[in-house]
Order: structure tokens, then C-alpha cells, then sequence
């Protein structure tokens, strides 16, 4: 018994929901439109008729006729946003591709002129309908109310209206005919918007095009986000050290303080350029004279390395192989994981510019490419692997089909960290 109460409840609460009356209106679009094209259709079979057609050739030039105009308006493109715009808003579907742009593909034409005419079909029954309602509905409840006498209800049935409560079912009649009226509109209103999706919505195919797009745009704010992280982070990094150094021994070696001072100047317009250059990228500028600064390569080392040292920090380089010939891909990667590898030693290390000592080594030879920083901690260490920097480290020499081992090693000295990686990679033989 609950469960009858429960669906009854149901049913009766369907006319009070805005929904109802919302998919009421976007089928009454559908007859509107209905209604112009019958008045074009008529137009046009006036002068078909007056050509003297036989009746089988009259008939059939008054179907195309009436199925044309809506043929011919849902190939256009634009219907296909002008029916995703009004699907959206007032049958509350939401589509997964936002906002449902125009028609790009003719299966896209296709199936935009077959949703069109299905919004046509099930307009102009629910139009035919809301005007037989809405035109006998008025007369049967205005009829108790009338002088008794026989009156025409309805074109062709008359009934004698006796003026008292036996009349009292003509409007109970016309209240019911409009109840199911809406309960009729909400039935197709949902059905159109479960075949909406399926009908104005994307493919599989398109589906897969559109999942590929968003993985190339996520997989290049990945990459542009990287790019922000390992230089302005990396500038940042040396900027602090620097300005703490030259802080401390501002009275006591003023030479030294300027130094730190200048190289903090060269770090901040490097970081500056790098920035411009990614907020370029992100902002797509093809503008005639736009600044396309190239990527730093592994030539640049020297530069990276004088930058950290200007901050007091010892960093010994060994290098051996001919780098210059690696691919130019390849060399802006390990650029950048150099470049992170020294900023995480600066950052972590847990000790003072003056008592911090870097080893840098890069080997190229047969079997690839090898980088490795390794720097002494303390037990102030946060050198966890959990930053943002070493996963930045780990895609890129994903890409590159490498492998990264970073964690605490045993050095001559105490504990300390190392960054390893290793990129099976070819050299370029010029």
C-alpha cells in the first residue's frame, strides 16, 4: 500500500516540478515551427495545384514540400548549437562536449537533421494537443456557469447544460485534459532527453577525438607547469641563497656581497625570460613579433653552474662524452633535470651556501646518457621524494624512456642524497 501511495505521490508531484512545463515549452518550439513550415507547404501547394498535376504527383510534391524546409534547416550547422542550446536549458541535459558547438562532420548534419525532425514530430503532437485542450478545456469550464439551454460544446456535439451540479463533470473533464496534457509533455519531454545525448551528442568516435584533445592540452599544461617549476623555482632557489649570503657577510666582504647581488640580478632576469616564455606559450601569442625565446640545452650548463656558485655553494662538475651532439630534445630534458637536481640540493640539503658542496656528473657514451647530483644532508633534511620537482623529473625521463633512482646514499663525508638518471639515448654524429 505504501508503495501505491508512494508512486501516486509521485505522479502528482510530476505537475509541480518546473521541468514539466520547461519540456512543455521546448515542445511547443517544435509546433511553432510546425505551424511556419505548414504555412510555407500551403503556399507552395496553392501553386502546385494550379498546374494541373494528377493527384498521386500533387500528393507527393506536397510531402516533400512539407519535409524539405525542415531537411534543409538541419543541415545547416548552426542548428546543431541552437538545439544543444535549448536541449540544455529546458530539458536539463548536459552534454559531454560543452558547449555543443555547429555541425563539423555531415554525420554530425546527419544526425542533427534527424534529431530536428523528431523535435518537429513530437512538437506537433503535443501542439495538436495543447490546442485541443486549451480551446475545449475554456468552453467546459466556463459551461456550468452559462444559462441553462442547448449549447455547442464541441464543433458538431451539442449538450443540453442544465445550469446545476450535474454539470459539475465539464470542468473536472477540462481540469483532467490539461493534468494529462502535461503529464503527456513530460513522457516525450523524457524521452527526447534521453535521446538527446545520443542523437545531437558525439559519437564513439568523436568521443575518442575529444578524450585525445584533452590529453594533449593536460599533457601540455603538464609540461608548461614543469617548465615554470624547474626555472622560476630553481631561480627563486638561488636568489634566496644568494641574498642570505650576501646578507651575512655584507660588512666583512663587501666584494663578495656584490657579487652575490649581481648574480641575484642575472638569476631574476633568467627566471623573468623563462616566465614570459611559458606565459607565451600558455596564452597561444602567434602575434607578428612575438618573443619565442629558445628552451636552454645542456650549452647552457656552464652559465647554470657559475649562477650556483655565485651564491657561495660549491658545485664540481665532472662531465665527459660530447654532449653537443645529442638531440636538441634530449638536451633541453637534461637541462632541466640538472637544473631541478641542484635545486632540490639547494633547497634540502639542510646546511648553510658556504658549507653546501654539489657533485655533478654527466656521461655520455655507447649506452646513453647519465646524470647524477649528489649532495651531503644533515638531519634538518626535508629531502623527501614527495615534491613537486623530483615527479616533474620522473615524467620527463618518462618520456624519454629512462629511469630515475633518487634516495640517501653513504658519501666520504656522512649521509647524503643523489639524484641518478639514466636516458638510453643516440648521439647525433654531425
Amino acid at each position: 500500500m505504501s508503495e501505491v501511495l508512494r508512486r501516486v505521490g509521485r505522479a502528482i508531484g510530476c505537475l509541480w516540478r518546473p521541468s514539466t512545463y520547461l519540456r512543455w515549452v521546448y515542445l511547443l518550439l517544435g509546433a511553432a515551427l510546425v505551424l511556419a513550415f505548414i504555412l510555407v507547404s500551403s503556399g507552395l501547394g496553392a501553386l502546385i495545384s494550379g498546374l494541373g498535376l494528377p493527384k498521386v504527383a500533387n500528393s507527393i510534391l506536397w510531402v516533400l514540400f512539407g519535409l524539405l524546409p525542415a531537411v534543409v534547416l538541419g543541415l545547416l550547422p548552426a542548428v546543431r548549437e541552437v538545439e544543444g542550446i535549448a536541449v540544455e536549458s529546458l530539458l536539463a541535459v548536459r552534454f559531454e562536449e560543452r558547449p555543443l558547438g555547429p555541425s563539423r562532420t555531415w554525420a554530425q548534419r546527419r544526425r542533427t537533421t534527424l534529431w530536428f525532425c523528431l523535435h518537429l514530430l513530437s512538437g506537433g503532437v503535443v501542439g495538436i494537443v495543447s490546442t485541443i485542450v486549451f480551446g475545449v478545456g475554456a468552453v467546459w469550464l466556463a459551461a456550468p456557469f452559462r444559462f441553462p439551454g442547448s449549447h455547442e460544446i464541441v464543433p458538431g456535439w451539442s449538450y443540453d447544460i442544465r445550469g446545476d451540479w450535474t454539470d459539475l463533470w465539464m470542468p473536472v473533464a477540462a481540469l483532467g485534459g490539461l493534468a494529462l496534457l502535461f503529464y503527456l509533455s513530460a513522457a516525450v519531454g523524457a524521452l527526447l532527453a534521453y535521446l538527446a545525448p545520443r542523437v545531437l551528442g558525439p559519437t564513439a568516435a568523436e568521443r575518442i577525438e575529444l578524450l585525445e584533445q584533452q590529453t594533449a592540452t593536460l599533457a601540455e599544461r603538464n609540461r608548461l607547469a614543469r617548465e615554470l617549476h624547474d626555472s622560476v623555482g630553481h631561480a627563486l632557489s638561488l636568489v634566496t641563497i644568494q641574498a642570505a649570503a650576501a646578507r651575512r657577510v655584507l660588512a666583512s666582504d663587501p666584494e663578495f656581497a656584490e657579487t652575490a647581488l649581481a648574480a641575484m640580478e642575472t638569476s631574476a632576469r633568467a627566471a623573468l625570460a623563462d616566465l614570459d616564455h611559458v606565459l607565451g606559450l600558455l596564452r597561444d601569442d602567434r602575434r607578428p613579433g612575438a618573443r619565442t625565446a629558445p628552451q636552454a640545452t645542456l650549452g647552457g650548463l656552464d652559465r647554470l653552474v657559475e649562477a650556483t656558485r655565485a651564491g657561495g655553494i660549491t658545485v664540481e662538475v665532472e662531465r665527459s662524452g660530447q654532449l653537443e651532439q645529442l638531440p636538441a630534445a634530449v638536451s633541453r630534458e637534461a637541462y632541466r633535470i640538472v637544473q631541478e637536481g641542484l635545486t632540490n640540493a639547494i633547497r634540502h640539503a639542510g646546511r648553510p651556501a658556504g658549507e653546501l658542496a654539489v657533485q655533478l656528473s654527466i656521461c655520455l657514451d655507447a649506452s646513453g646518457l647519465r646524470l647524477a647530483v649528489s649532495n651531503p644532508v644533515t638531519g634538518k633534511s626535508d629531502h623527501s621524494g614527495g615534491g613537486r620537482g623530483l615527479a616533474g623529473i620522473r615524467e620527463r625521463v618518462a618520456v624519454l624512456r629512462g629511469t630515475v633512482d633518487a634516495g640517501p646514499i653513504t658519501r666520504p663525508d656522512g649521509p647524503g642524497w643523489q639524484l641518478a638518471v639514466s636516458l638510453p639515448v643516440s648521439v647525433t654524429r654531425g
